[in-house]
């Protein structure tokens, strides 16, 4: 395949490493916001296209600047926390997203780093492309050929249970035909065609009920229904093509697995192709492309699997995505607007985010009416006024971004934007420090926006997971003063009777308030982390932390002693692999302030905290700490790491007296000496193997 010319970064990512990291942690946040929203909720707050702008912004600044990819990256996170309406189902293997590539480089790094990943040269890599239906993905476990359980992607490990619904659609087999493995898990995307998406939404308007965005929201919103009468009644479809868990692998590449599918009676997309190199996945794009509109069904892109499934299952994960597929979506489609105003909302952190109010525009067959600005800096670069036309994108075909301004359309008398210095919300001065490009309320826990923002957080789906406190009741508590801190939230069963006297509620609604706080009493170590809301901690870089350190009590100590610069503590938090030096600072930063500890602490003498399992399930490795140093010669380093934290390992950096093994390869230097002064355990790289149960 000719190698295409590297995309040079755009304008708006030339950014210093602190612009960009402050940027980063922006962008996680609200993108975690919206996925709540969508996933959770099925309420979505922006369109696609807004949603997708912000996901490229992330991807394109971490491509950038590859050293700053946070562990709680929307890159490394899938969908959000199932919702509270269905039973929760754990998936056998996670259920994870793709990355997603937009030009013919993004493919080329893609099949590079593959690559390199595997130790190869310049050897050929096989592919099988599938058409990316715009859909709900679902996963069908079969057991003795009987579908036993039906459920959605929901967070990747944990999914809805949608049994009875699934059961109702005519492409799932209740049966396999043929031989199949004792047990294994089918995956696929439940879709709804363009015909019978405008054919229901004629029969929505005519009910007077809810009409749908797009086929996706209708596909996903029939799917997910309480009653699976109301499921049964609409027409969706499925296309399978995915392995999960399996008793017995029935096949040795993709391509057989889909054959397998087929003869198990399921729907395969028909337009599926093997491809012999990156050459021909190219072409296939092209044609895909072409015949898009023509397609009875939506697609966004091209989907990209290794056909070989040994090759797919020494390349494994990485964060939320398989190292060895890849969607390839379509160019970005573009509409004029008008820019009717810019409001600025205020986050849990403090930062001041613009967010653009537009005259609702269609833009590939999405409604679009916000779209996010950035920063003030954004702002400035593309002159952007209130009244002005504005060019929209639709990146991905999910998600818009205001690309250009129309300058001579813009209105008489039309001024440069002044990005407020104080806060919105509480009048605080809102200041911008050095090398970052967000600006931040001072006013803090004075701030209501703030307060109620880290209450928000506190309850939500991926936190506490408290049925029956939304973002709506939180505010009128906040504001009506039931709730100021969040261990007010675990005081509100004694106002019991006083909340069913208020507008909306009643003893039944009061008295299950109560009781979904009771039960979140008892909480995993992650999941608290993860709530307190510490700026650079997403929920997987919460797993993390709360698999090193274990326990409640281990973690408190820790980050205490972290607060001291230089201290044992500190240094031991920076090497843990994926935290580093930035997310340490923000943890002793949190850490350093009494009122936080304070909260802590309160928060500790009303909960049961219960300590993190090791990744690996209790295996010989899971807990340990490992380290592997010198040059090894049947695994790349990165594929080691990967199959270490597989089997529950800590991977960190640096050798000390905590470390419990440390792996030589070939020119082992100075990591091996330090480790036989320590007493360290040292094995070779073939010892290692056998006791990742992966001998030579």
């Amino acid at each position: 395949m000719t190698r295409p010319a590297r995309r040079t970064a755009p304008p708006e990512f030339d950014l210093t490493e602190a612009d960009a990291a402050a940027e980063l942690a922006r962008l996680a946040a609200e993108i975690a916001r919206h996925d709540r929203a969508y996933h959770e909720r099925d309420a979505p707050e922006i369109s696609d296209a807004e949603y997708d702008a912000l996901r490229r912004r992330n991807a394109a600044i971490e491509a950038r600047f590859p050293a700053l990819v946070r562990p709680d990256s929307p890159s490394l996170r899938v969908g959000a926390a199932p919702a509270g309406g269905f039973a929760k189902i754990r998936h056998g293997v996670p259920m994870l997203s793709l990355d997603n590539a937009f030009v013919a480089a993004d493919f080329q790094e893609f099949c590079d780093r593959a690559r390199r990943f595997l130790g190869l040269k310049e050897e050929r890599l096989a592919f099988v492309g599938e058409p990316k239906i715009d859909g709900l993905s679902i996963s069908l476990t079969y057991e003795g050929g009987r579908l036993v359980r039906g459920a959605t992607r929901g967070d990747g490990l944990e999914g809805e249970d949608v049994t009875a619904n699934v059961r109702t659609l005519a492409t799932i087999p209740s049966r396999l035909k043929g031989h199949a493995p004792e047990r294994i898990e089918i995956r696929g995307e439940v879709f709804m065609t363009k015909a019978d998406f405008l054919a229901l939404n004629a029969a929505q308007e005519a009910a007077g009920q809810k009409i749908f965005a797009n086929p996706r929201n209708a596909a996903a919103g029939s799917l997910r229904q309480l009653d699976a009468r109301i499921t049964a009644a609409r027409p969706l479809s499925m296309f399978a093509y995915a392995m999960g868990e399996a008793s017995d692998i029935p096949a040795d590449t993709h391509w057989q697995w889909l054959d397998r599918l087929r003869h198990w009676g399921f729907t395969v997309n028909p337009l599926s192709k093997q491809l012999a190199s990156e050459d021909d996945a190219a072409a296939f794009q092209a044609a895909m492309a072409d015949q898009r509109a023509a397609l009875p069904y939506d697609i966004d892109g091209v989907v990209y699997k290794i056909d070989d499934l040994a090759l797919q299952r020494r390349l494994g994960f990485v964060g939320r995505a398989p190292r060895w597929a890849i969607a390839w979506k379509f160019p970005a489609e573009q509409a004029t607007t008008v820019l009717e105003g810019i409001e600025i909302q205020v986050g849990r952190t403090g930062a001041l985010t613009p967010v653009a109010r537009l005259a609702p525009v269609n833009v590939g067959g999405v409604l679009v009416r916000n779209a996010t600005l950035h920063n003030e800096d954004e702002i400035a670069r593309k002159d952007v006024r209130i009244g002005d036309t504005v060019v929209l994108q639709r990146a991905g075909d999910v998600i818009p971004q205001i690309v250009a301004v129309v300058a001579e359309k813009r209105p008489p008398g039309a001024l440069p934007y002044a990005f407020p210095d104080h806060c919105p919300v509480c009048g605080s001065l809102a200041i911008r420090p050095p090398g970052e490009v967000v600006r931040r309320c001072t006013g803090g826990l004075v701030c209501s926006a703030q307060v109620e923002e880290r209450l928000i957080h506190f309850a939500s789906r991926a936190a506490f997971d408290i049925e029956g406190l939304g973002e709506k009741t939180i505010r009128e508590f906040h504001a009506d003063r039931l709730i100021a801190s969040p261990a007010d939230i675990f005081r509100l069963p004694d106002h019991e009777a006083e909340i069913a006297t208020r507008e909306g509620w009643g003893e039944t609604s009061a008295r299950n308030l109560s009781a979904a706080i009771e039960a979140r009493r008892r909480i995993p170590l992650a999941r608290f982390i993860y709530a307190l809301g510490i700026r650079r901690i997403g929920d997987t870089n919460a797993k993390l932390l709360a698999r090193h350190y274990g326990s409640f009590a281990s973690w408190r100590t820790q980050m205490e002693a972290a607060v001291q610069i230089g201290s044992e503590a500190r240094s031991d938090l920076g090497n843990i692999v994926g935290v580093g030096p930035a997310i340490a600072e923000e943890l002793a930063e949190f850490f350093a302030e009494p009122r936080n500890v304070a909260t802590i602490d309160e928060l500790a003498g009303l909960l049961n905290i219960t300590d993190a399992e090791p990744a690996g399930g209790g295996g010989e490795l899971a807990g340990k700490v490992v380290v592997f140093t010198g040059t090894l010669a049947t695994l790349t380093r990165p594929e080691a790491k990967a199959m270490a934290e597989k089997l529950g390992a800590k991977v960190t950096d640096s050798v000390s007296k905590k470390t419990d093994l440390v792996v030589v390869g070939a020119d082992a230097g100075s990591k091996a000496r330090k480790a036989a002064e320590l007493g360290v355990r040292i094995v070779t790289e073939a010892e290692w193997r056998t006791l990742a149960g992966e001998p030579l």
